[in-house]
């Protein structure tokens, strides 16, 4: 038995949740699909799936066996891939959808580079904060910032994105510092409108988490804007630092509520599948990788936020430096 062959037709199976769609998939006939699962159980000893004349099943190991195999099988792809590309020219135009803010201070100095190294890709980029369909609008790749991505593409982690809550020290010096999440209900906050956060804002820490509804005079959809309204003292904002570092290493801000954190996000490059992965999409994605897996904005290391130093970086409590968690 090609026990590879024999795992590869089991998972398309599971997929495809019928033995004879499993077939044409994979150009098969049904009796020898449906032996080469019934190999593998025997190979293994159990039982992979409850079989009716309605439907197919996973059996507890079964299912446990279905996890292991098709990370093992993605691997394999992405290997197969990796070696296939490694001998393919990057051509043709990748088509990236990213953030705004994001794209704007940090892509802005990291696509030319690409542009320079890969001369046969043409990027078409995207900047937008409205999560558009990957597939459906025709992206390559998407960046996407969030706790978790919930997806059946795939997502590659690139880098931290740690988020602070700050204010200006004139907002600060007119209604005062809050000292705990409770106190943020008396205070102007300041929505971001993309997400949850447009109504209310989640911190962790003692007793956490904590929710607070937002009530202040300013909710937008773009985080520079909220960070500049910010620094002009009209409230609060829950900031990224890739957008705030540079105000808070020049004073312009502080960070409130340090031992209140809340959920870290992390930035992902998402794109359709591993399998036949172009060697445009891999380029892009392992030069991001390589560039931005120290988040150097938390070290003041890209052009917009330079002097970001640990010495400067305020905080309601304490001088502390601020420190990717």
């Amino acid at each position: 038995m090609d026990r590879l062959l024999a795992m590869r037709v089991f998972a398309r199976v599971v997929e495809a949740g019928s033995f004879s769609r499993a077939a044409e998939r994979l150009a098969l006939s049904t009796t020898a699909t449906s032996r080469l699962v019934a190999d593998l159980e025997t190979h293994l000893g159990a039982r992979l799936l409850h079989r009716t004349t309605r439907r197919l099943s996973l059996t507890d190991a079964g299912r446990g066996y279905f996890e292991r195999c098709t990370a093992i099988l993605d691997e394999i792809d992405d290997a197969e891939s990796a070696a296939s590309s490694a001998t393919q020219r990057a051509t043709g135009t990748l088509r990236i959808n990213a953030p705004v803010s994001f794209g704007a201070r940090h892509l802005a100095e990291l696509v030319p580079r690409y542009c320079n190294a890969h001369p046969d890709v043409t990027v078409d980029i995207t900047l937008t904060d409205r999560q558009s369909g990957l597939v459906e609008e025709g992206y390559d790749l998407a960046l996407r910032i969030s706790e978790a991505v919930h997806s059946t593409l795939v997502a590659r982690r690139l880098a931290s994105a740690r988020l602070v809550l700050v204010a200006s020290p004139d907002y600060l010096a007119r209604h005062g510092r809050p000292r705990a999440p409770a106190d943020l209900a008396q205070h102007r906050c300041l929505g971001y409108a993309y997400t949850r956060g447009g109504v209310e804002w989640e911190l962790g820490g003692a007793g956490g988490p904590h929710v607070i509804a937002l009530r202040g005079p300013l909710r937008a959809n773009n985080g520079d804007l909220l960070c500049q309204a910010s620094i002009a003292g009209v409230g609060i904002a829950l900031q990224p630092t890739f957008i705030c570092a540079g105000a808070l290493a020049r004073g312009e801000l502080e960070v409130l509520l340090p031992a209140f954190p809340p959920p870290e996000l992390s930035i992902h490059a998402i794109y359709a599948s591993r399998r036949h992965l172009s060697a445009k999409v891999r380029t892009f994605v392992d030069f991001l990788v390589t560039n931005l897996g120290e988040a150097t904005w938390e070290h003041g290391s890209t052009p917009q936020d330079t002097g970001l130093k640990p010495a400067n970086i305020k905080t309601s409590a304490t001088r502390t430096p601020l420190r990717a968690r």
